[in-house]
């Protein structure tokens, strides 16, 4: 398979060349852009080795015996993300939309060379040898994304930098994090500093619903300085991160810091890792006063376009008989406390918008209300509730079926133990983010997609890396295609691509099964019983019309 055959995700257009182009220390670099984009490209040479020698301030090359010319171009007239990398004999070509269709041209381009170029090091003797050719794409998808769940088990930020690169080598454009949930509160908030001093930790951990507690504290959180470098360092790679504070369900970790935001007469949260739900807090004004000062801070540091805010499994069984919450009701003419779950969210969301913000939400919070006209639906509950929310609101798929990367990836015994599944590399290729029965104008209301990583069953970046690839670089390439994926085909295609994965570092799930270090073995870990997807699938379909 030659180099322009094997690129991952597949370009729309993808042309060999006799010929091949050379990048050696005779690289001369010259960047018609912002300087984000110059940072890039130096960047770029940097990582595989190659010294360049910039232009000179006249447009001159200060040596002008150098025979290999690296153009790399940022223009307004080519669609977002969309890029042509064009290669000849002593001259390489970029022309891409915006940062991150230099980072995409760039990622195209890493791709031509051989599998060592993905390693850390020197170029080899002579430097790379690109070969001849043309490459034209665009995504046909703007929001190409994954989600990392860091609330119930903590990753500490040396991987989100790292998962953040393994998402730019595909061409993913969105890193969601998943920063507050009921087992933990993982952001610094200087205004309120009980929320990682106390929120950020627990004193045991369950191995799934029915485990007995290790007896050991686990947590971490990062500073408001840390979510600004990675929020930085994703930019760079072209990837926004969507930063997610959970509310007003799952919020333990919130009440354990300061529990008068929840029921009153409650006992102060305890963190264990549980399972999902039962825990809220109150939807009234001094509550959402506290999290604008929250969020406040998170964007400060972020400056994210788009913030999550959750909205789903929410306990409200309390919320009737609370005097406060009831006398805000009265005053707004509630009658159901759903309604007020969707105002709270919508007051988060319209001082969101106030900061040029467009709030995210899950698609409980579309069925109570909770939304703006501009809010972003991410429809997990299946494929009924997505429809239904894009007849009015732009919608990010994100279908526990099949985009629950934390479920089994096959049916084989020695699968380590999961939440569920199986969720096969074939059911991911076989996704469509805007299924072709649905009318026109709900298609198009789809933004695109992403998976998700809930952490209740991975403890380590070692088993991030074994649930997230190979499935991830299937939904990268569907994603930036929008079609559903020939698997015999692409499963060619990623015999190579794994290659580079190796040369990453990535600990992924070969196609065959586990490595016998990555089973579940006859311990805790053993797989328990097998995965039943199908009654996982309807049961998500089931609930969709709940809040």
């Amino acid at each position: 398979m030659d180099a322009y055959s094997s690129l991952l995700p597949r370009p729309s257009k993808a042309s060999p060349r006799p010929g091949a182009c050379r990048l050696t220390a005779g690289t001369i670099l010259k960047v018609n852009g912002s300087g984000r984009t110059q940072a890039i490209a130096q960047s770029f040479l940097a990582d595989l080795g190659v010294p360049f020698s910039p232009t000179s301030t006249e447009g001159r090359p200060r040596n002008t015996t150098k025979t290999t010319w690296f153009t790399v171009s940022d223009r307004d007239d080519h669609v977002p993300g969309g890029y042509e990398v064009e290669i000849s004999e002593g001259r390489l070509d970029v022309r891409a939309g915006g940062v991150e269709g230099v980072v995409n041209a760039l990622t195209t381009l890493r791709q031509l060379l051989p599998a060592n170029a993905w390693r850390r090091g020197a170029a080899p003797e002579g430097g790379w040898s690109v070969p001849c050719g043309i490459v034209a794409d665009r995504p046909a998808y703007a929001w190409r994304g994954a989600m990392l769940d860091v609330a119930r088990h903590f990753f500490p930020k040396r991987t989100v930098l790292r998962y953040i690169d393994l998402l730019a080598a595909h061409r993913f454009n969105r890193l969601h994090l998943h920063l507050a949930d009921d087992q933990g509160w993982r952001v610094e908030s200087r205004r309120h500093p009980r929320l990682h001093r106390v929120g950020s930790w627990r004193p045991s951990t369950r191995l799934g619903p029915d485990g007995v507690a290790d007896g050991t504290p686990h947590g971490g959180h990062y500073t408001l300085d840390d979510l600004a470098e990675m929020a930085a360092y994703a930019r760079s790679r072209g990837i926004e991160i969507v930063p997610e504070i959970d509310v007003p369900g799952h919020t333990s970790a919130l009440r354990a810091a300061y529990p008068e935001l929840g029921e009153p007469g409650r006992d102060q949260a305890v963190l264990d890792t549980v399972w999902a739900g039962g825990s809220s807090i109150s939807p009234t004004r001094p509550v959402v006063a506290f999290l604008q000062e929250v969020l406040e801070e998170i964007l400060d540091a972020t400056r994210a376009p788009y913030v999550h805010l959750g909205g789903d499994e929410c306990d409200m069984s309390w919320w009737a008989s609370d005097p406060v919450i009831a006398a805000e009701m009265a005053e707004h003419g509630y009658t159901d406390v759903k309604q007020m779950h969707g105002h709270f969210l919508r007051s988060l969301g319209g001082f969101l918008a106030g900061l040029g913000v467009r709030m995210v939400v899950w698609d409980e919070a579309f069925v109570t209300g909770g939304v703006l006209d501009d809010t972003i639906v991410m429809a997990w509950r299946g494929h009924r509730v997505a429809e239904r929310a894009a007849a009015s609101h732009d919608v990010v798929r994100t279908p526990l079926f099949p985009t629950y990367f934390n479920f089994d990836q096959s049916g084989l015994p020695q699968e380590r133990r999961s939440e569920g599944g199986p969720i096969t590399l074939g059911d991911v290729a076989a996704f469509s983010p805007a299924p072709g029965e649905w009318p026109a104008e709900r298609r198009a209301r789809v933004l695109g997609g992403q998976f998700q990583i809930w952490t209740e069953w991975v403890p380590a970046e070692r088993h991030l890396d074994y649930l997230a690839f190979p499935r991830a670089c299937a939904l990268a390439e569907v994603l930036w295609s929008g079609e559903i994926l020939d698997l015999p085909e692409f499963e060619a295609r990623l015999a190579g691509h794994l290659e580079r994965l190796d040369a990453l570092g990535v600990e992924y799930r070969p196609l065959d099964g586990p490595h016998p270090w990555q089973a579940g073995g006859t311990g805790v870990w053993r797989r328990a019983q097998s995965g039943r997807i199908e009654e996982t699938r309807k049961w998500v379909e089931s609930i969709s019309h709940e809040p």
